[in-house]
């Protein structure tokens, strides 16, 4: 009787142990694009061929690495708000500032300012992992994608992008790597950042958006590929809008990216796409944007900075401590604004806490 009761004990366990054993042997290592069905998926190459904006040349505005080394100090954050900061730009959004943009809230209409990742791969998506969804046994969804997704809205971490430690403007290959606030570049491949991850910039905020609709402004669907924004359009824009950008804003620039992409469809905006020119660095630091919002990369590209090809995210994290969403949607806010003529609002966020994480899908909204 005891033996039969010892194998009675012993049947499921064995059971349990053989569907382990069968679990850990079908795991295998899967190539990055490689979808659950074991298909790989590569982005079809580019046919578009960008040059740099010609107006990016003009000497009046035209910017050198020797510029972004001048910058380097001119600009720099490090230690602004202590050793151990990890925050950044997001420091400045501070309780008071909250409470001012909580009292834009007047009309209590809200609006999305976020795009989901896509689930069908195009020549802007899928670019590093498969997005991908699924029902469990248990009958429950599951989803699999890559935070930095060419169709999601993320925000990056501070830690997302690194500089020589002699000079944060330059990426070098050998260079000893620094990110924001001198810390040492240290990602692990289990647990990402050591730094600056998103997890330790703040769970959720609330502060003052301001939108800058440079299509609206020219009298345009969407701005052409390549073109560039300078600080003299986006003041020409606070003085059509009536607005100022000010110290904890979150700064969204819409060049109408989406737009062009449901009329066209998708293209490689990361090669050939309108956005900030680098000259705008001094003026993001000056008035103190807290998030800058692009809806493709924020920087123009081709950026026209012989030697560095994102230099506004280059220069703006890692030596301002500027934190960025790409791929945001401003669609939505952009029809809203233009009913109410009134193109700030409050917008509220909270990030996912992704323990050394280097980008949180940025679930927005503007509340009118």
């Amino acid at each position: 009787m005891k033996r039969l009761h010892v194998g009675l004990l012993l049947a499921p366990c064995l059971a349990v142990l053989l569907m382990l054993s069968w679990d850990l042997s079908a795991q295998r290592v899967v190539h990055p694009r490689e979808t659950r069905l074991g298909k790989v998926y590569d982005p079809p190459p580019g046919t578009e061929k960008f040059q740099a904006h010609p107006a990016t040349q003009d000497p009046k505005v035209r910017v050198t690495l020797a510029d972004l080394r001048r910058w380097e100090k001119e600009l720099s954050n490090w230690g602004r708000w202590g050793s151990a900061d990890q925050r950044g730009t997001l420091n400045l959004i501070t309780p008071a500032k909250s409470r001012e943009a909580a009292r834009l809230a007047r009309d209590g209409v809200t609006v999305n300012l976020q795009h989901f990742v896509e689930w069908e791969p195009s020549r802007d998506s899928w670019r590093m992992a498969p997005a991908e969804r699924w029902h469990t046994a248990a009958g429950l969804d599951a989803w699999s994608f890559a935070t930095h997704d060419g169709t999601l809205s993320h925000m990056d971490a501070l830690c997302h992008y690194w500089g020589a430690k002699d000079s944060p403007s330059t990426r070098p290959p050998d260079a000893e790597r620094v990110i924001f606030n001198g810390y040492p570049f240290e990602v692990d491949k289990n647990t990402g950042c050591r730094n600056l991850s998103i997890d330790r910039m703040g769970n959720a905020y609330v502060t003052r958006g301001v939108l800058v609709d440079m299509p609206r402004l020219r009298g345009v669907e969407w701005l052409e590929p390549t073109t560039p924004i300078f600080v003299s359009d986006l003041e020409e824009w606070e003085r059509f809008a009536g607005v100022k950008v000010e110290a904890g804003d979150v700064l969204m620039v819409r060049t109408g990216r989406w737009a062009m992409r449901a009329a066209k469809g998708p293209w490689g905006y990361d090669a050939g796409g309108a956005g900030l020119h680098a000259s705008v660095l001094p003026w993001l630091h000056q008035r103190g944007v807290s998030v800058l919002v692009g809806d493709a990369v924020s920087d123009v590209q081709p950026s026209g900075v012989e030697g560095s090809g994102r230099p506004i995210h280059q220069v703006g994290m890692v030596v301002l401590g500027l934190v960025f969403v790409d791929n945001g949607y401003l669609e939505d806010a952009a029809r809203a604004a233009a009913e109410r003529r009134r193109w700030e609002f409050m917008v509220s966020w909270q990030t996912w806490a992704s323990q050394g994480g280097t980008a949180s899908p940025w679930n927005a909204l503007g509340t009118f």
